[in-house]
């Protein structure tokens, strides 16, 4: 059998359709959008287009958007942004987030901190869903910015997001809100207007497009300031030469998700919800991380923790088999600690190393997850016998 890919929440590979969209913007199309010649306009009128679509896609408006170089930058971009613009206008210096978020909210906080901010962060329950209660506890007068991601990178929890946005608004309207939506992009409905955000991060290599192109939303006379400086790009909101092919892959990757929106995830939930049910049941002392309810976790994610086995060791024989699977975020693989999204949900250090997450896409197949479901039993099997577990 070909390799299994079964790490799509780390990226996914390009869209031949979204290619062949962005090839013209490098033969034809190259030009420099802000010059006046007439191959900077063209670049310029493929770069109008491709906003338009993502601003049509998303329910807003075309200057509501910022292309970025992808999710970090998103998430960094918004979180400061709002942070700095709401503290030079006396709306505080407070930023609240959760436990769980990605590595690019929560450095930009700590970040933050050492500058003079005052930091909450969240604890989750033992789904990773976020403490509500605590979060209106803690938005005060000084509130300056909440980030809450939409769905974990991890354990694939879908958050509240519009019912934290009321309570927030509800006890300081001021608050800017932000929300990570790079996981649930594709997965479900991220529109600013649904969720109520003000500020929302997304990218392109999560939903069949390009690597290094994204986009943030940022809803109409939010206070925010640019992080990137030099010129007039984007509205002076991000200074650079813009990604016309990117951007046109971006916004050709959003269309094909939301036209293929409902068969992508019946097909990969069907999919997703074999390996939820049937694996705890081939391989004793599972421990399924995330949501057992599958409508409460995205539709192709799927996670848990092995008693007694090594999680590196897993991977590794998996990847020998023909699998590519995670252990959890692809931006931490390799480090020794523990992921902080499973301990702040309770799970203890040891059997947070032994976590294994399979993330699936649109090309994969019922034969592909018989593979995994006969292939990996073995593995954990003979793993355990060999730490004399």
């Amino acid at each position: 059998m070909d390799r299994i890919y079964l790490d799509h929440a780390a990226t996914t590979p390009t869209d031949p359709r979204v290619i062949e969209a962005m090839l013209p913007m490098y033969t034809t199309y190259w030009g420099n959008p802000s010059s006046i010649s007439f191959e900077g306009q063209q670049a310029h009128h493929a770069l109008d287009a491709a906003r338009k679509l993502c601003a049509d896609l998303l329910g807003v408006s075309m200057k509501e958007l910022v292309f970025t170089s992808g999710g970090t930058e998103g998430d960094n971009a918004a979180i400061r942004g709002a942070a700095l613009a709401q503290r030079a206008r006396g709306r505080g210096d407070h930023v609240i987030t959760t436990a769980i978020e990605h590595h690019a909210v929560l450095h930009t906080v700590e970040q933050l901190e050492r500058e003079g901010f005052r930091a909450t962060y969240l604890p989750v329950d033992a789904d990773g869903v976020v403490d509500l209660v605590a979060l209106e506890a803690a938005v005060g007068d000084d509130t300056a910015v909440v980030s809450i991601m939409t769905a974990n990178n991890e354990v694939g929890t879908i958050q509240p997001i519009a019912e934290a946005v009321r309570i927030v608004k509800a006890k300081n309207p001021k608050t800017v809100f932000h929300t990570d939506a790079v996981q649930a992009a594709g997965a479900i409905d991220i529109s600013p207007t649904a969720l109520g955000v003000d500020l929302l991060s997304i990218a392109a290599h999560k939903i069949y497009g390009p690597k290094g192109v994204g986009l943030l939303y940022i809803r109409n006379r939010t206070p925010w300031q640019p992080m990137i400086l030099g010129g007039s790009h984007e509205k002076e909101r991000r200074a650079g030469t813009e990604n016309v092919a990117g951007v046109t892959g971006l916004a050709t990757a959003m269309k094909l998700a939301a036209d293929e929106f409902a068969p992508r995830n019946a097909r990969v939930r069907a999919l997703r919800n074999r390996l939820l049910f049937e694996l705890p049941e081939r391989i004793p002392d599972t421990v399924i991380t995330g949501p057992t309810d599958p409508d409460r976790r995205l539709s192709n994610n799927f996670s848990c923790c092995f008693r007694n086995v090594e999680g590196e060791s897993v991977l590794l024989a998996l990847d020998m088999a023909g699998v590519a699977a995670s252990s959890g975020s692809a931006c931490t693989t390799g480090a020794l600690e523990p992921s902080h999204v499973l301990t702040a949900m309770g799970i203890d250090a040891d059997l947070a190393h032994a976590s294994l997450r399979l993330t699936l896409g649109t090309d994969n197949t019922e034969e592909q997850i018989d593979y995994v479901l006969d292939t990996l039993p073995g593995i954990v099997s003979r793993l355990r016998s060999l730490a004399g577990g």
